[in-house]
């Protein structure tokens, strides 16, 4: 049945699973090939934006968002996934943690979907003399958690994990070849304007309120001038007020890196480019709280927009369903 459903499936899908301490779930799920994008917050409570601290009595779970490619990996394959790194007959405890909020569940904003996470715990099931208490319900609601949760174990390599990360099969844990690749200095120089050029290789900012993108508002996919590597989708952009480009999170956490900046005489975190190594702008804990609180404030000289209709021919075809 699954597999007759994947075939019919074209474009990134998404499935939520808790797993107790959602660090440990993110972390082995951002590291399967087929995963796409992870994101950690709370799900099926019954208060709106909880904080962290309110969650053991607000009935949140503490869940993973994961946005796979269906063509690379089923959600049949993730949920074998999923039950390899859980006890599904522990109620509300997993490793360390115990309380509901540590509770396994598979949800889903699609019936079909829940099907499937149901064939697959009878599945499960067979191999147990006690009875999986692993939940498979619809998606109620997701609120994204705290930016310091989001990719903890990268932040934070030592950090608690209940999960044996070196149980992912060595492929799954080798890098994808790069689709973008920087081009030699020469040929950045003479393909980007005196401003790009200024702001993605030294390092300079365009001016508040006079850039291309501040105030674009067109659906879309923003990539790197340099390198065309997808960074943001128009549908994570808002307008913070301050003159530039400013989205809630990139279009995935891998293809941004972040490094301290302490230069004119602040205190901040840069942000770059994984492929071009291009500048790109900064990042702020001062975001929508109900998107996680973080700011990308980005310099439009530093990207290049592909609208929605355009996409599919550009090659962005795989990630027009992030643009709704």
């Amino acid at each position: 049945m699954e597999k007759r459903k994947q075939e019919d499936l074209k474009g990134p899908r998404e499935i939520w699973l808790a797993g107790g301490c959602f660090w440990g779930v993110e972390a082995y799920f951002a590291r399967l090939k087929g995963v796409l994008r992870t994101s950690v917050g709370y799900a099926n409570g019954n208060s709106a934006h909880p904080k962290y601290e309110e969650i053991p009595v607000t009935g949140h779970v503490e869940a993973v968002q994961i946005t796979y490619d269906p063509a690379t990996i089923s959600l049949g394959q993730l949920l074998n996934h999923f039950f390899r790194i859980i006890d599904p007959t522990s109620k509300n405890r997993q490793g360390n943690d115990r309380g509901a909020q540590y509770r396994t569940g598979i949800y889903s904003t699609e019936a079909a979907d829940l099907e499937v996470a149901r064939e697959v715990v009878a599945q499960v099931q067979k191999k147990y003399q006690k009875p999986v208490v692993t939940e498979v319900r619809p998606l109620e609601h997701y609120y994204l958690a705290e930016e310091y949760h989001q990719r903890y174990l990268e932040k934070n390599p030592g950090g608690y994990c209940h999960i044996d990360l070196s149980s992912l099969p060595q492929k799954e844990k080798e890098a994808a070849p790069p689709l973008y690749t920087r081009p030699d200095p020469e040929k950045i120089k003479e393909s980007l304007s005196r401003e790009q050029y200024r702001v993605t290789q030294l390092n300079a900012t365009e001016p508040p309120f006079d850039n291309v993108y501040w105030d674009h508002d067109a659906p879309g996919i923003y990539v790197d001038i340099v390198t065309g590597e997808p960074l943001f989708f128009s549908t994570d952009k808002y307008d913070s007020g301050t003159g530039w480009p400013s989205f809630t999170r990139p279009a995935d956490e891998n293809v941004i890196v972040e490094k301290e900046d302490h230069s004119c005489g602040m205190s901040r975190t840069e942000v770059r480019s994984r492929a071009g190594d291009s500048h790109l702008g900064h990042l702020f804990p001062d975001g929508p709280a109900d998107k996680g609180g973080r700011r990308y404030c980005i310099n439009s000289a530093a990207l290049r927009f592909v609208p929605l209709d355009a996409m599919e021919k550009e090659g962005y075809g795989a990630f027009v369903p992030f643009i709704r």
